[in-house]
């Protein structure tokens, strides 16, 4: 299958400026294509890894991805879409998200086939004069103002420096062109009009019958129509210190029945006949969830590793049992993250003075001996029923944590201060 058309049978093309050239082009031969990311933060997120997937399904079969780490775009930044500018971030932040971006690029796309490259070293060469002399002569401002990104702001304002990011992305996609054999641009919805200005400069320079091109991804909405990537705690980032990859995991297989195979086309290398036969599990067994488990699997595994998926699945299994013992310290941190924590001191005491007095998980000794005595409290995973019983700190999890269990799903991680 062409790739172009098994994007299309993906739902993962928007827009393109000549799809069937396209078409025709990547018969032809393996092509240069780039996407382009400014180093606003030290993370992607997952909304972020959309066009970038796209890029690795071409690399996949053979064509010559390179991704641009924008760090001359990202020191002066470009039209957020907000009704405000972006705050300038200093050279030595900058500095230190592109090395962030970069080892993550390097993580989800190897070595091989494949380039990354900073616009600062070709942007930073060109003075003022060779700007506006050999570039901005070649723009329009009236259609610069007609471009969405730019038109959106009108009303509230947009500095000069932020309007002319179009001009920068453009002078970024001819030297691509003209250097690294680049001849498509991929991106999101929201920037067509600056993958186009591109493609006209490079008209303008190379002659009308270059051919470069520009595909866009649709904005992915779920089903309810809200934004995809978002949850209640924020956005699900790529880097395991921001998101764990056990919550990462969890993101992915708790995704609605309505969204799920729409999922698997855009993030998953699973071919059609994988998906149609996980389709039909969704809609005869919805109940066992497959395609989600297959999701967070396959996802998972690609942003974080095959060992990051036994993990997640070791975790997942053990709170949901509660036989939780058998976690390792490295899996409590990710398990646990987002549970209510107490501290407590390295001694060993009374449960019951322990619960009330050392955690404050119980509000009143009697409260606690009533608990215990009903079964209710769980320390490590065991049931304890015996009021004189002792809790050892060390007894687990290399004595960093004791984890209580209070009724069917309360849990609490106690962290152990030496």
């Amino acid at each position: 299958m062409n790739i172009i058309d098994e994007l299309q049978w993906r739902g993962a093309v928007n827009q393109t400026t000549d799809e069937e050239d396209l078409r025709k082009l990547t018969d032809e031969k393996k092509i240069g294509l780039y996407c382009g990311v400014d180093p606003t933060g030290d993370s992607l997120h997952i909304g972020h890894l959309i066009p970038f997937m796209m890029l690795k399904r071409f690399q996949l079969q053979g064509h010559h991805p390179v991704i641009v780490i924008g760090g001359g775009t990202g020191a002066i930044g470009d039209p957020s879409g907000k009704n405000s500018e972006r705050v300038l971030q200093t050279m030595d932040q900058v500095q230190h998200n592109k090395e962030a971006l970069t080892a993550q690029m390097e993580n989800l796309f190897g070595t091989d086939n494949f380039r990354i490259v900073d616009n600062y070293d070709w942007l930073s060469k060109l003075s003022l004069l060779d700007f506006l002399r050999d570039y901005g002569k070649l723009f329009n401002v009236n259609t610069m103002l007609n471009k969405e990104v730019v038109a959106t702001r009108l009303e509230v304002g947009i500095s000069f420096t932020e309007f002319t990011y179009q001009i920068l992305q453009s002078v970024d996609y001819l030297h691509l062109y003209q250097h690294e054999d680049v001849q498509l641009q991929i991106g999101g919805a929201d920037q067509w009009g600056n993958i186009t200005a591109g493609i006209d400069l490079i008209h303008k320079i190379e002659g009308a019958d270059a051919r470069a091109h520009a595909l866009t991804i649709p904005l992915m909405l779920k089903a309810d129509g809200t934004k995809f990537g978002k949850t209640a705690g924020g956005a699900v980032w790529l880097d395991s210190e921001k998101t764990t990859p056990y919550e990462f995991y969890q993101f992915w297989i708790n995704q609605d029945d309505r969204d799920v195979i729409k999922y698997l086309k855009y993030f998953t290398f699973l071919d059609e006949d994988e998906i149609d036969e996980l389709q039909q599990k969704v809609e005869k067994q919805p109940e066992k969830r497959e395609a989600q488990r297959r999701l967070a699997e396959e996802v998972t595994e690609f942003v974080h590793g095959k060992q990051a998926v036994v993990e997640a699945q070791h975790i997942t299994k053990a709170l949901f049992s509660g036989d939780v013992a058998d976690l390792s310290s490295a899996e409590i941190e990710q398990g646990f993250k987002n549970m209510p924590t107490v501290r407590a001191a390295d001694k060993v005491n009374n449960i019951v003075l322990w619960l009330v007095d050392d955690t404050k998980i119980e509000p009143s000794r009697r409260q606690a001996r009533e608990d215990i005595q009903n079964g209710a409290i769980r320390i490590n995973g065991r049931k304890v029923t015996d009021l004189d019983a002792n809790v050892d700190p060390d007894a687990h999890f290399d004595g960093q944590f004791v984890i209580v269990r209070k009724g069917k799903k309360k849990y609490f991680l106690v962290r152990i201060e030496k």
